[in-house]
């Protein structure tokens, strides 16, 4: 079981391309918060990340009470909780509304130019919607912003060659450009998470560097592969060949939570997904991830979320 894609796969990821831009310095521009412009890039969405791939040149980016970052070609700049922020060749020059550049309505991918006569810098700009009405060990772990050396990674120049080919095809406005363009953009989002994963220090805490431990996430991929079976942290100790108190301790260190605790969420998110896109009654879903009865799953639904699952059903949490 790859963990990280079935997470990814909970969230229900979806993205597009919406800037092509040609900057000249000076150059300053502010993206809103995610949830202000997707009503404009993707009404509905409940959550929006940002990322800048740098074709060329340099830019400096930032969000509000944040350290400023620069990024260089080959680098895409990340915003992945939707935080508002400002991105220019330099971060002293007044930033306009990102809508002075480019409508957020009506996506220009033809590259456009912007700014002043000064050095040049080449942007390509997407947005990613992804559903959050459940908790997420991925985006619960990443900081408001980061950089990922996309070149230097292994898919990156293969990424930012789909990501020319799309532009192009966007442009001439081929058939069936606005799907391809999409994927594109998603495949670079998933890139970045995991250009963030192997960047992160060794002794990083968290969900992400459970991700790194070879015990851990064969634990991991061992709840997520069948997250019905009957788990016990003494059945995950001999399937990962460590010692029971090893595999809690280590698992509870790294993850921040115990093994079987983080069992029940991660069934509770199955089922909070399997409510939202599914018709089926609550007992197949409580079969599904691991209970008896369709009470006991009420119960601990009611327990993660407050509500009960046939509430979070009807009113979308």
């Amino acid at each position: 079981m790859d963990v990280l894609s079935d997470v990814l796969r909970t969230i229900r990821l979806e993205g597009a391309l919406f800037l092509n831009g040609d900057m000249h310095a000076p150059w300053c521009f502010r993206v809103p918060k995610g949830r202000d412009i997707a009503r404009l890039l993707k009404p509905g969405a409940q959550h929006l990340a940002i990322c800048h791939l740098v074709l060329q040149g340099e830019c400096w980016a930032q969000v509000e009470g944040g350290e400023p970052i620069r990024a260089q070609a080959g680098e895409v700049i990340a915003v992945p909780h939707g935080d508002s922020h400002v991105l220019g060749s330099g971060l002293q020059h007044a930033a306009v509304d990102v809508a002075h550049v480019v409508s957020p309505r009506a996506p220009e991918l033809e590259r456009i130019r912007y700014g002043g006569d000064g050095e040049r810098t080449v942007l390509v700009c997407s947005w990613f919607a992804y559903e959050g009405d459940a908790p997420n060990p991925v985006m619960a772990n990443i900081p408001p912003l980061f950089t990922t050396p996309l070149r230097s990674r292994p898919a990156g120049p293969w990424i930012e060659q789909s990501v020319n080919f799309v532009l192009g095809e966007a442009v001439a406005h081929s058939p069936g450009s606005e799907m391809v363009a999409a994927k594109v953009a998603e495949l670079l989002f998933a890139e970045v998470l995991r250009g963030y994963i192997e960047s992160m220090p060794a002794n990083n805490p968290g969900w992400l560097a459970g991700l790194r431990d070879p015990h851990v996430s064969r634990c991991l991929a061992l709840m997520h592969g069948e997250p019905a079976r009957n788990w016990t942290v003494d059945a995950l100790a001999q399937e990962t060949h460590i010692s029971r108190s090893v595999l809690a301790e280590r698992f509870a260190e790294l993850v921040g939570v115990p093994p079987m605790q983080y069992l029940t969420r991660w069934r509770m998110i199955v089922a909070a997904g399997m409510l939202r896109k599914d018709q089926c009654n609550l007992g197949r879903i409580a079969e599904g991830v691991g209970y008896e009865s369709e009470a006991a799953f009420s119960r601990a639904f009611k327990r993660e979320y407050g509500v009960p699952p046939g509430h979070w059903r009807q009113n979308g949490a």
